[in-house]
């Protein structure tokens, strides 16, 4: 049981960066991955993805899994097979947060989703 999900995987995700580092990886080829929904309460993935910049502000890419994740259910984002408008949704917030790659398997609803959302923050013209 994480007592503070955020710190915790911050700290985990740190050591394994030095570790990686140590090993003669290149800083540039680390991504990291706070892992949403994995051994993790539905709590506690949205925990992170709300504070997904304090991950991002560990200076790597970061990647997030979001698309159909039980916890989106909770949220309103559809039952089990009816999932879409809350993977979207999350994987478009997850990027105002920071995220650099989302994992999804609607990739063009999504794709199409992130891209007014980017649009929107950078404050394009139409």
């Amino acid at each position: 049981a994480y007592a503070d999900v955020v710190g915790e995987v911050r700290s985990f995700l740190t050591e394994r960066i030095r570790i990686l580092e140590d090993a003669g990886v290149a800083s540039e080829a680390i991504a990291v991955d706070p892992g949403v929904g994995f051994g993790k309460t539905p709590d506690h993935s949205l925990a992170l993805l709300r504070h997904l910049d304090q991950i991002a502000a560990l200076g790597h890419p970061v990647v997030v899994g979001v698309s159909r994740k039980s916890f989106l259910e909770r949220l309103g984002g559809g039952a089990t097979g009816d999932r879409l408008s809350g993977s979207i949704a999350a994987a478009a917030f997850a990027v105002t947060k920071g995220a650099h790659v989302v994992r999804v398997h609607d990739v063009r609803e999504t794709v199409r989703a992130v891209r007014v959302v980017d649009g929107m923050l950078r404050g394009e013209k139409l």
